[in-house]
Formats: structure tokens, sequence, C-alpha cells
């Protein structure tokens, strides 16, 4: 008998008819032999009603408010597929974020798990049913409802099958795994087999919608076996798991695409040790993420401009905050950008093969796309584009890498130590 996590996103418990084509598939996994946990998230759409009716109310609702209205799309869900299960004639029982002990920490609409009281599960499983969980949710130390962010499901997923020890924590969502690029932007996408967690987290923060980005930090961590499969087929899926000795033979495993972030500037700040903290502390203490930042020398002597990327939901915030900062330094001026991109290549082999950043430029080049930004790390090259020019941007890296190819030829760059 083995303990599964099972995760199912919004697509997949949809309508009526989708929650019972689920429940079907977990009680065939049962009868199999399995315990089973099952995540569920909101059904497709209701998140994105509930935030429409908070700020039919006011243009920023209330944090806290928002959390316990956004909680209770999964908690419908929650309670139909229960139904479901036991119309079938088995047992469920389903758990809201507090029910199954989920303690987070007390940021409204961006939480994070600090720790999971496993006991009400366990005395759930042992009585022989499923345990159904709210994704998305949990609660702070003051038992306040809290929310993880969009795709936060995933995230409670993976941190369950940890806490639980579960053998593996299985995703299922609409498509049927990992690809090398969206397969609606690149009809030559390719599904890959297995996929490490460093390159998975890197896609994922890079845009790729399969996994929430912590998801795969908590795989990662504790070493958790993490399949992507979909609802709506029996198709092999994708594994994210530790890196081995093959993975690094491919120089570039994907090419992302992100379009919900934006791009924001101040320029024209004195060029002086504490600026830039004094323009990002403040965008902390709002927990904004930021991304990609470049600092470059101003056209005025002793001046310097810093821009760089937000998620689309902090741009009208981020702007006030420069604003304000601005307004205490002078003659500054801000800056801000909606309609970027950010499109990135990915792969363990770029630690050890040079030429890929330059390949990747030369290609854009060749289609006129000018790049804005751009930001490397070890295993991944990001660069901010015109929007318009996105999905053009991954056709032709996808391309020019030749991710199409199980065994991309694009491993014929010579290993010679750092990427240029």
């Amino acid at each position: 008998m083995a303990l599964v996590v099972q995760k199912y996103g919004g697509t997949s418990v949809a309508d009526a008819e989708r929650i019972n084509a689920v429940a079907k598939r977990v009680l065939a996994r049962k009868n199999a032999g399995d315990q089973l946990v099952v995540v569920l998230s909101a059904r497709a759409g209701e998140t994105d009603r509930l935030i429409k009716l908070g700020h039919q109310i006011i243009d920023r609702p209330d944090p806290r408010e928002m959390d316990v209205l956004l909680a209770t799309g999964e908690q419908v869900t929650i309670a139909l597929f229960s139904i479901a299960v036991k119309a079938m004639g088995s047992e469920a029982v389903s758990m809201t974020g507090y029910q199954a002990g989920i303690m987070t920490d007390g940021r409204f609409g961006q939480a994070r798990i600090s720790w999971i009281q496993t006991q009400p599960i366990l005395e759930k499983l042992g009585e022989g049913k499923i345990v159904v969980v709210a994704g998305f949710q949990g609660y702070d130390d003051e038992g306040n409802i809290t929310t993880l962010g969009r795709g936060g499901s995933d995230t409670t997923a993976v941190a369950l099958a940890a806490t639980l020890e579960a053998s593996v924590c299985e995703i299922y969502t609409d498509v049927e795994g990992v690809f090398t690029a969206d397969p609606n932007v690149c009809s030559k996408a390719r599904k890959l087999d297995k996929i490490s967690y460093e390159e998975m987290l890197e896609m994922a923060s890079m845009g790729a919608k399969v996994l929430h980005p912590r998801s795969v930090e908590f795989g990662m961590k504790y070493g958790v076996p993490i399949m992507v499969l979909s609802s709506f087929s029996d198709a092999p899926g994708t594994l994210v798991t530790r890196e081995d000795e093959t993975m690094e033979k491919v120089v570039v495993s994907g090419v992302t695409c992100n379009k919900h972030e934006s791009r924001v500037s101040i320029t024209n700040i004195p060029d002086q040790p504490g600026v830039a903290a004094k323009v990002f502390r403040p965008i902390a203490a709002a927990n904004i993420n930021v991304d990609l930042i470049v600092q470059g020398t101003s056209g005025e002597p002793g001046k310097a401009d810093i821009s760089f990327t937000v998620p689309n939901v902090s741009y009208d915030q981020t702007i006030d905050i420069l604003k304000s900062i601005a307004a205490e330094m002078g003659d500054c001026k801000v800056l801000g950008d909606t309609e970027i991109a950010k499109i990135s290549i990915i792969g363990l082999g770029m630690r050890s093969h040079s030429g890929v950043a330059t390949k990747m430029f030369e290609t854009l080049s060749r289609e006129n796309i000018n790049i804005k930004m751009i930001a490397t790390s070890e295993i991944k090259v990001s660069c901010v584009i015109d929007e318009k020019y996105a999905e053009l941007a991954v056709r032709v890296l996808h391309d020019a890498f030749e991710l199409e190819k199980k065994s991309p030829e694009n491993t014929n760059f010579q290993p010679i130590g750092k990427r240029q």
C-alpha cells in the first residue's frame, strides 16, 4: 500500500461531469490498494469571478477579507467532490486548509506554508477514507484564513506529500506533462519524459504554467517525486526529479514566455551607495516580487537609472511607490511599460557549454526583435522584449535549439567552461 497525494486543477473539476470523472479516477486508484490525499483547486474561472466581485466594491479591497472570499472557491470544489465519491459508494472527507492543519505566515494573498499538523489527515486515512483537501489556503497564527497566491494548490499538494512522506505527488492538469515550449504557441513542442527540479523551477518562475514555482521548491528541498499528468487521458506524464548525468547532455531543455510582468524604471537618481536600497526597501515592505534588475549610468554625471520587472498585478502599486521616492530625490522620473514579455531558454547543459546566449541573441536579431533587458543564471538566459513579438520569439528559439528532437543537435556546443 502506497500513500499518494494527487492534485487536480481547475479545468479538471470545472463542472459536475468532470468532478465525477475525477472521482472515478481516484476510486480506481484507491481500489488498487493506495491511500489517497486529494488536493483540489477552485473550478475553472471561479477565482477570477471572486476577484472581480471584490473589485466591484472597491479598487483595492482589504487583503484579509479578499483571502476569506477567495478561499471559498476551493471549499465548493472539495464539498462537491466528496459528495460525488460518497454517491459512488466510497468514503471521503473534505477538509479546509484550517481543518487539514496547514499553518502559514500572515502575508495575505501570498502566504507561505510554515508547517503542517498531519494528525487530522492521518486519522482519516486510518479510517480508510479518501482525504480531500482544499488547495491554495491555510491559516496564520492568529487564526486568519490565508491564501498562497495563484497556483498555490500545487504548493499545497507537494507540501502535503513532503510532510506525509508520500511515495509520489501527482499533479493532474489539462496537459499531458511538461513540454519544451507551450504547445499552444509552438506546434513543434515536445513532451519531456523527465526534467530536473532546477530546470522545472526556472521554467515555472519564467512563465511555464504547468507547476507553481514554490511547489517545485518544496519538491526539490524534500526530494518529493512529482509527476505531471493529464486528467483527460491515461498518457504517461513528465517526472520532475533530481538531476542525473544524462540531463546535462542537453544544452537547452525548454523555452518559456511570461506576458504577466511589467517593466518599471526610475531615472536620474543619485549614483551613490545606499540609493538602490532606498528604492527597493519600500517595494519589499509591500511584498512586491521583483525579478530582473538592471542599473546603469544616466546621461548626467553622478546620476544612474534603475529598471526592473514586477508582476502586472503589482504594477500600479510599484509606480506609486517609485513616484513617492522620486519626489524625495528631486529631479527623477518614473517610467513604466506594461506591454513586455520575458522570454527564457533553460537547460542544465548551459553550465558547461559556451555560446548559448550568443545564439539566442543572434536568433532574435535575425527577426528584428529588440532586447530591452537581459538576465542570466547558471542554467537560464532571459530577455525582455516587446510583447507583440513574444510568440514569434518562442517559435524561432525552439527551432534554433532544435528542441523538437529527442536528442537535440545543439549538444555539439564545445564544453569550454562558461557561457558567453
